[in-house]
Formats: structure tokens, sequence, C-alpha cells
């Protein structure tokens, strides 16, 4: 079928100006490695791993045929009261990567449901205890947990859960983390910002000492524009949860497999979670896939609670654990193992930050942060908030360049089979694009 207008109408796109974008749309047709071709058949290369997704860089043949064997031999068996042996050899490999402890995982089908699947056990576990009073949760000021109800009612940008009035009540919001006097400073700062977790402890005097149920922090704020957590921050936060019996939940769906340099931005900051959200790189982005690790006394919790043979969790999707997904899945986490990316990641980040962090001579930058093989470049506002960042998105595509925008924002997030060179081309484009302004 032709791509026209009309071919396109039926379409609503997701986080998209629908109407601009079908006056004029940028389309992908093809991917390989570190790139896309658009449909022109111009090549594009990829700033930010698809949608943080594709870290092992795009359609690895060694997932497609994992996935296309599984589609010939089981295609879907039901995860309700029924199971398939991939799930159990996933939930095992997941398991070898999280902090010692978070050893079950709960399947699910994307980074939104992942949140919401947190919030229920949250819930479930603090009934199983008999503290059910324990009905707030807490989030972050620009905060993003996904676009599911639970998810969007946590979140902390604004504009996500204005258009949608009353969402879930008894959520809570810390300040975010988003210093001045850490303006162009690499990592964690050096500068205060410790004190911002003390917020928890003012919800606790106002809300009562016993009726928080979870917090939810993004270790690095990844979707509003990369916002690296003060030095002693998530230790402060996680002191706090400790003392008065709240769970603390780290939302690693950009930050897992990798992006940090470990597998968990929990083992790069060394602070361990009662609950990690996942999803995105977990399969490279070639199926869809969230899941959920937890306290094995969480775990244990909510099923004793159960009587024998009745069922513990009343939660699940239709597509839990698919096999597809499974395999896809396996074959990313051994790739990731046999080319050591995770490593790779580790060692390429500092060449990507010096990159990036040089753009900040540019008259237009106002702010240059990052961590990892992750970093946020954000240039100074235009007629209104957000219209630079969705103009420089557009010029780099045209350039070349695929990066993710949010607000004025330009968030760069490469593959971790990238090259040097690969990195000097990303920040060649994005000086030029800049350098427009």
């Amino acid at each position: 079928m032709p791509i026209t207008t009309q071919t396109m109408e039926r379409h609503w796109l997701p986080f998209t100006d629908n109407r601009s974008f079908k006056r004029e749309p940028r389309l992908f047709v093809r991917a390989s490695g570190m790139h896309y071709w658009n449909d022109h058949g111009g090549k594009i290369l990829d700033g930010s791993s698809g949608l943080f997704t594709s870290a092992a860089g795009h359609c690895r043949p060694e997932i497609a045929k994992a996935v296309g064997e599984q589609l010939q031999t089981l295609d879907f068996t039901p995860s309700f009261m029924r199971g398939h042996p991939l799930s159990f050899e996933l939930a095992n490999a997941v398991s070898g990567l999280t902090p010692p402890g978070l050893d079950h995982v709960f399947f699910c089908n994307s980074g939104s449901e992942s949140i919401d699947t947190a919030i229920k056990i949250a819930f479930a576990y603090h009934l199983a205890r008999k503290e059910g009073q324990r009905s707030f949760l807490v989030s972050r000021e620009r905060a993003y947990h996904g676009v599911n109800i639970g998810g969007t009612a946590l979140s902390g940008m604004v504009r996500n859960r204005e258009a949608f009035g009353t969402l879930l009540p008894g959520v809570l919001h810390l300040r975010h983390t988003l210093l001045p006097a850490n303006r162009l400073t690499r990592g964690m700062g050096e500068t205060g910002g410790v004190e911002l977790a003390d917020d928890l402890l003012r919800f606790v005097q106002l809300v009562g000492e016993r009726r928080i149920a979870a917090v939810f922090v993004e270790p690095i704020a990844g979707s509003t524009g990369v916002i690296v957590p003060p030095r002693g921050y998530l230790e402060r936060i996680r002191e706090i949860c400790d003392r008065y019996g709240i769970l603390l939940v780290f939302d690693e769906v950009i930050c897992g497999f990798g992006r940090t340099g470990q597998p968990f931005a929990a083992q790069s900051f060394g602070v361990t979670p009662d609950i990690i959200t996942m999803a995105k790189a977990l399969t490279n982005g070639a199926q869809p896939m969230g899941a959920v690790a937890v306290r094995d006394t969480i775990y244990q919790t909510i099923l004793d609670s159960a009587a024998e043979g009745a069922t513990e969790f009343f939660h699940g999707y239709t597509y839990s654990a698919h096999p597809a997904a499974c395999a896809a899945g396996l074959a990313t986490l051994k790739i990731f193992e046999q080319e050591r990316l995770f490593e790779r990641a580790r060692e390429l980040s500092g060449y990507f930050q010096d990159a990036m962090f040089a753009l900040q001579d540019l008259g237009v930058v106002a702010d240059v942060r990052g961590y990892g093989m992750l970093a946020g470049v954000e240039v100074k506002p235009g007629k209104a908030p957000g219209q630079r960042g969705t103009e420089l998105q557009g010029r780099l595509f045209d350039r070349g360049l695929h990066v993710k925008t949010t607000g004025d924002v330009a968030i760069v997030a490469p593959a971790f089979i990238a090259s040097r060179e690969d990195i000097d081309q990303i920040a060649a484009m994005l000086r030029e694009a800049l350098a427009t302004y």
C-alpha cells in the first residue's frame, strides 16, 4: 500500500502531533546495527537506541532466528495456571543480573505495565502484612512512569497528566533534583541535593508513619531530560524507606540492562531497592516485554497470605511471558554476555560524555547532563516551551540523525555497539544543527 495522507489517516500515532506528521511524515522502513533507513533510501544514524530499546543494535539475526523458531514451535500459551520452559529460563537469567535478593520476576509487556504491576504488588504486600492502611504512593516532580492509569498518576510531567483529570488518588510528589548549581556538571555533581530526599520525611509526618506504601524513583530521570541524582540522595531515600517500612521501587525501564555501565543503575549507584521495574532493552526492542523483579520477602509474604491451593496474586496479562518475547529476551541477554556489552558501554561512556559536554560552547545550549551512555542536551527555549526541541528533532532527522527529544532536551543514548566514530558523528550532527540557532 503506498503511503499517502489518506492511507495514514486511520492510524492515531502516540505522543505525536498527528496533523503535522501526516502533512510531512518522517518514516523508517528498515534498520541494521547503528542505523535506520527512511522511505527515500536515506541512512539515519540512531542516536537514541530506538527508544532506549536497541542496546545491542538493530535487527540482530540471533534474536530474529530465536523468535522465528519459537513461533514455529510454540506460538502462544496462557500463563494463567499454565507455563512454558522459556519463561522460567528467562526469569533465572534476569534474576542473575538483578541485585542479590531480588530473585522473583513477574513478566508483563511494557514499562507502563511493569509500573502498574509494581503498584499492585506493593498494595498486595502491605495487605498481606495487615497494613492495608498504606494507601499513599510517592513519586517525584518531572518523573515519568509510563502511561497506564497508575503510572500516569505517578508522573511528575504535567502535560502527561493534565489532559486526563482525576487519575489515582493518594499520590504525593517529591521535588525534582535538577539543581541550578549542578548545571553543566558531569555525573552526580558535587553540590548539595541530598536534602531534597527529606521531602519524604515531611510526607511521613503529613500523612502518618504507616500510611505510605511505596516510593517510585527513576535512578536517572530519563524521559524528562536526563536528571542524574545528587550524591547521597538515593542512599537517603533508602534510609527513610527502611525506617518507616516503605517499599522503594526503582523504575529502570530506561537505565536497566547496561545503560549506566552495570546491569542496573541500582548496582551503579550502590543502592538496592525492594522492587525493580524494567522493559525496553530486555528484548533489545525486538518484542514487547516488561518485567518486575521483587525481593524474596515480598514474594513469600504474598504467597503465604493465601490458603493452600488458592491464587495468591490476582494480576496478569494475556501476553505475560509470551513465548516469542521470552525467546527474544534470552537471545538478547546472551548477546549482552557474549559480546560483553555492559563492559563495553562502561568503557565507552567517558568518550561519549566528553563528546556531549563539548557542545556546551554553543550559545543555544542551556545545559548538558549525563551518566554512562545516557546524556541530555538542553537548548534555550524558543517562542514556547518545547518548540525548539521538536524543531531540533526534525532538523536532526533531515541531517541523518535520530534522537529522542522531550521538551527542549535532546536525549542521546547510543547502542552499546557504537564505535568512537559513531559517537563523533552523533556529536558533529548535533553541533551542526545546534549552530543554526
